[in-house]
């Protein structure tokens, strides 16, 4: 029997690559996921995969920092799969610039997508959990928000936020069966990443100054997220919440 059998799960940013790599983990184990991407063709393209694998999977539009579009999203899954078992918060946006370079523009939507995005999708999903008394949240955040990263101040911030709200909502709920954790990938080999080494003046150098600096000796990769958010949503979890842990190849050792 596999872990997530009978369960639903939502993946925001199911799409992009650490969303797919988590859609793709949770169907192998049985679970009818949403495929949450304000990016339709995005989303599509990662549930079709998984369709045809023989999993039930659901591509879903969704702009998590538009309440009305999040209700939305949650009313189309529940009625395709019923109530929510999981919800992954994974969707984000950076902005790789130092502070005094950015304008209140970029403020608000880095707070927009990174923070009140997730604070949406835990009010629409929460309620349901809460009174069917069970439920599994595991938040993404960033190692940008255990030790600061040069040149994301506004993006730790809300990263940062992340793990402190989900510690409160870890006390506040725990008596009501819902656990939540957090999940903090260090540099990994995404899209985004791609974007930041591509805009430097030498992409390879600064790729390599990333890779040298893990210990284990290489970026990231989207799958390699997927073992500590699997086993944070699975009921071998049950009597952890409130915790954070980083996939960060050592790059950071946060106690």
């Amino acid at each position: 029997m596999n872990r997530f059998d009978g369960k639903t799960v939502i993946v925001t940013g199911g799409g992009g690559g650490i969303g797919g790599a988590l859609c793709r983990g949770f169907a192998a184990e049985g679970a009818s996921v949403a495929v949450l991407d304000r990016d339709e063709d995005a989303a599509r393209v990662v549930a079709d995969a998984l369709s045809a694998g023989g999993a039930e999977a659901l591509a879903v539009t969704c702009d998590i920092t538009e309440r009305a579009s999040v209700d939305a999203a949650v009313e189309r899954t529940t009625a395709a799969f019923g109530p929510v078992d999981v919800l992954v918060n994974n969707a984000g946006w950076d902005l790789f610039v130092p502070f005094l370079e950015t304008v209140p523009e970029d403020w608000s939507r880095l707070i927009d997508i990174n923070l009140i995005g997730p604070l949406n999708m835990h009010h629409a999903v929460l309620p349901g959990m809460v009174e069917r008394g069970s439920g599994r949240v595991v938040n993404i955040s960033s190692d940008a928000a255990r030790v600061g990263s040069s040149g994301e101040a506004v993006y730790a911030a809300c990263k940062a936020g992340i793990i402190a709200f989900s510690k409160t909502l870890a006390r506040e709920h725990s008596r009501h069966g819902v656990t939540f954790n957090v999940v903090c990938p260090g540099p990994t080999d995404t899209a985004l990443l791609a974007s930041v080494t591509e805009a430097a003046a030498n992409p390879e150098k600064l790729r390599e100054a990333f890779r040298r600096a893990i210990p284990i000796g290489r970026l990231g990769e989207p799958d390699d997220l997927a073992g500590a958010v699997l086993f944070f949503a699975s009921d071998a979890a049950a009597f952890v919440t409130g915790q954070v842990v980083s996939v960060s190849g050592g790059l950071t050792m946060a106690g």
